[in-house]
């Protein structure tokens, strides 16, 4: 009795272990019946079936990674570049993705390779080797996955995600690649270089334009300045000569003296009786007006006043008109007359 009861305890718990199966949560399973699907989709938890008349597939619904192998692909230029890249996916319709690949992720990944290289072979075909690595390869991702999208579904797959990892050039094609990417830099350098030359020349013509400018007011200025200077001269000498011209040509003379004869090493060959020399001349010495007669001293002491030095008579224009006394640079003037006149006697 012991044996029998032992028996159906097995024999119960045989039957709920079989009939009783648990999806997990990273799972997604399909119920056959005589290989027949009766059920898909199944959620994850704990579920029963009939033993021996059900069977339970289960498939991985996390999203898988295809890697895809690297291939070449022509381009518009009818240029070859190799293209590596790579899908996110996964599945969606259980029931069709079994009946697509009977279950065998190999044969699912194969068929998905196939499509997302038929929709990249046709995106790099209307584009050239230079679009494709610069900027719309973004866009070739986008309409890639949109296109991709619609033949995956007939295999019960969605497309999450795809990526070109990595786009090279054969031998024979990245040289002449290279040679163009580096003639547009050439081209663009030499278009910022001509924007330089062409704002360089206007700033260089603006400032010779003010600088003109400038110097023009400058030279008006100056030349005013320069004309009322000389007028201001002649007023003077004008002036100088209206109150004395014997004495304003005299100056004058000592001046063209000083300049012509100032240096030991000048040579000028001129007629001694030159009006040049008229002030060299002897002349007679005229009593300044209005001078009180000189007197001889009185005494003893006004003679050793007066030194040892002999007392000359000295023309009128010699003397101020203030307190008529000769002024020194006067006195030394006449000195160097005095002695012109001696040297030229000596000769």
């Amino acid at each position: 009795m012991k044996n029998l009861t032992g028996i159906i305890i097995a024999i119960v718990i045989f039957i709920i272990s079989s009939s009783a199966y648990i999806v997990d949560e990273r799972e997604v399973a399909i119920k056959f019946r005589f290989k027949q699907i009766v059920e898909s989709g199944i959620k994850p938890g704990l579920h029963f079936k009939l033993p021996l008349i059900h069977t339970i597939k289960k498939f991985n619904s996390q999203i898988l990674t295809l890697d895809a192998k690297p291939d070449r692909f022509l381009t518009n230029e009818k240029k070859y570049v190799r293209v590596d890249f790579f899908v996110k996916w996964r599945i969606t319709d259980v029931s069709e993705y079994y009946r697509a690949t009977r279950g065998d992720i190999a044969r699912a990944k194969n068929r998905l390779e196939g499509i997302m290289k038929d929709g990249l072979r046709n995106e790099l075909s209307k584009r050239t080797i230079l679009e494709t690595i610069s900027g719309e390869r973004g866009e070739i991702i986008t309409s890639l996955r949109d296109k991709s999208n619609l033949d995956a579904k007939e295999l019960g797959i969605e497309i999450i995600d795809a990526r070109m990892s990595q786009i090279d050039f054969p031998s024979t094609v990245s040289e002449s690649v290279y040679d163009r990417m580096r003639s547009e830099r050439q081209r663009v350098a030499q278009d910022f270089r001509s924007r330089g030359k062409e704002e360089a020349e206007k700033i260089q013509a603006g400032a010779d334009r003010k600088a003109t400018i400038i110097e023009a007011n400058a030279y008006s200025k100056g030349e005013t300045m320069r004309g009322e200077g000389d007028a201001k001269s002649a007023a003077i000498y004008a002036k100088a000569y209206s109150k004395d011209a014997e004495f304003y040509a005299f100056y004058r003379s000592l001046s063209a003296y000083e300049k012509s004869l100032g240096n030991s090493s000048d040579i000028m060959v001129i007629e001694p009786d030159s009006d040049f020399f008229r002030y060299f001349k002897k002349k007679k010495v005229t009593k300044p007006q209005n001078q009180a007669p000189a007197t001889p001293p009185q005494d003893k002491q006004q003679i050793n006043q007066m030194g040892p030095y002999p007392v000359y008579s000295y023309p009128q224009y010699f003397y101020p008109a203030a307190n008529n006394q000769p002024a020194q640079p006067q006195e030394k003037k006449n000195t160097a007359v005095k002695s012109s006149e001696s040297e030229q006697a000596k000769q």
